[in-house]
């Protein structure tokens, strides 16, 4: 086809309103946008006067799939701006309640919004006339990360318990022997969602990409809780307080998103596969054979496999879950009190969430007041790597035989690879402050 137009409102099955506006006109992109058109957010003004302690509890509402991952970003930012260090034990169920969310959300992306584009239906609702014992397992999982959530947290999203300086609630032994057990009876579950999984026919595209993930400086364990900066293209770490260094944001006219680039090119993303394409030596043993099973290989490229990553992200956040628990019971857990601070100044901390690499910047005065504050989410991050995709994809598109609307589908197959969390990346920042 020589001359096409496609114009989405609104690419469903993610979270928020994002458009595809495409235009061909003589076998040439006259127009390629990825349109977000949410209103803005002001997290950074909501944070402004309020008491340092407040800073997790209000973030944590951004997202009511990753207000883990926000409250985890959140006391590592205001830690490091207060000088406080957790204790070994808070670190360790930080990381427990981390791992629940990012398999509950990487479990609701592939097996509920995903999937359905492999069978050619429009939702997960014909498959549980279809494909009933794998919507049941998807339930389980689910539960199962919920779950693990709630015992840590407090609750199953919001969490309570966390706060700067530490956690006011220790879960029970009873309650993590018994998350135990279900975790590892997850591993079947899992068996039968990568073989699933391994029938379907991913699409193929491949362009040069900068992914950028935190990363284990000792290259000891797969980085989720904290870590330093690190790409495909510039292995040499940087630490968190630097990050504006690696992501430096600009307003576009087509998008209340704003747009991302770093030293090493006009476009990055972060996510699933760019951490495993940065990290993919430290993942559990169970989840190198799943990756190998599936097929991933780093470095890879394509970015349909972010899916693929996502599986192999579920498999090993249950077996490090696993051995967590084993270790906070092994050593005893204890009631501890809140780490006070020790000073105040201007910090940032991050977090690998599941859409990928989230920044919380704070600024707090010497009376614990918030005067300032900085949240980088990953979409936004992500949204120009997606336009530059598109921009891929579409003449291959065009060299095919497919119509129109199997043009369409797979240019919203390749926004929803990206898991993107469209309201979150909407946000603001008082340029006074910086």
């Amino acid at each position: 086809m020589k001359n096409v137009t496609i114009d989405v409102k609104h690419v469903t099955r993610v979270e928020g309103h994002g458009n595809i506006a495409v235009r061909v006109r003589d076998g040439e992109i006259t127009n390629l946008q990825l349109q977000i058109v949410e209103s803005p957010r002001y997290f950074e003004a909501m944070l402004r006067g309020r008491h340092y302690s407040e800073a997790p509890h209000i973030t944590c509402r951004i997202c009511g799939i990753c207000a883990v991952g926000h409250t985890t970003a959140s006391v590592n930012g205001m830690e490091a701006a207060l000088g406080i260090t957790p204790t070994e034990q808070t670190v360790l169920l930080r990381k427990l309640v981390l791992n629940g969310e990012e398999m509950q959300s990487h479990v609701l992306h592939v097996m509920f919004l995903a999937v359905p584009d492999f069978l050619g239906v429009g939702s997960v609702i014909p498959l549980a006339k279809t494909h009933p014992e794998v919507v049941k397992i998807a339930l389980r999982l689910k539960r199962l990360s919920n779950d693990l959530c709630a015992v840590v947290g407090g609750r199953h999203i919001h969490p309570i318990a966390h706060h700067v300086g530490g956690l006011t609630h220790t879960p029970r032994d009873e309650e993590l022997l018994d998350l135990k057990r279900r975790l590892e009876a997850a591993r079947e579950d899992l068996k039968i969602v990568a073989e699933t999984y391994s029938t379907f026919a991913i699409p193929q595209l491949e362009r040069d990409t900068e992914y950028v993930a935190l990363t284990d400086v000792n290259k000891k364990e797969y980085a989720f809780y904290n870590g330093a900066i690190v790409s495909t293209k510039d292995p040499q770490p940087t630490a968190v307080p630097d990050y504006r260094k690696r992501c430096i944001e600009q307003v576009v006219q087509h998008s209340t998103g704003k747009h991302c680039h770093s030293p090493n090119a006009p476009s990055f993303a972060v996510g699933a596969l760019a951490r495993f394409n940065n990290n993919h030596e430290q993942l559990h043993p169970a989840a190198k054979d799943v990756a190998h099973a599936l097929g991933l290989k780093a470095v890879c490229m394509n970015p349909f496999h972010n899916n693929t990553a996502q599986i192999v992200e579920v498999v090993h956040c249950v077996e490090h879950s696993i051995e967590l628990i084993d270790e906070l019971l092994t050593r005893g857990l204890q009631v501890e009190p809140l780490q006070q601070p020790t000073k105040y100044s201007q910090s940032a901390g991050a977090a690998e969430v599941p859409r990928g690499l989230l920044y919380h910047e704070y600024s707090v005065n010497s009376k614990g007041i918030i005067d300032g504050a900085n949240l980088i989410i990953p979409t936004t991050q992500n949204l120009k790597n997606i336009e530059e995709d598109m921009r891929a994809y579409v003449p291959q598109l065009l060299e095919s035989d497919m119509s129109k609307e199997e043009m369409t589908l797979q240019l919203e197959m390749l926004v929803r690879a990206y898991d993107p969390c469209i309201s979150c990346s909407v946000h603001f920042l008082d340029v006074d402050w910086m």
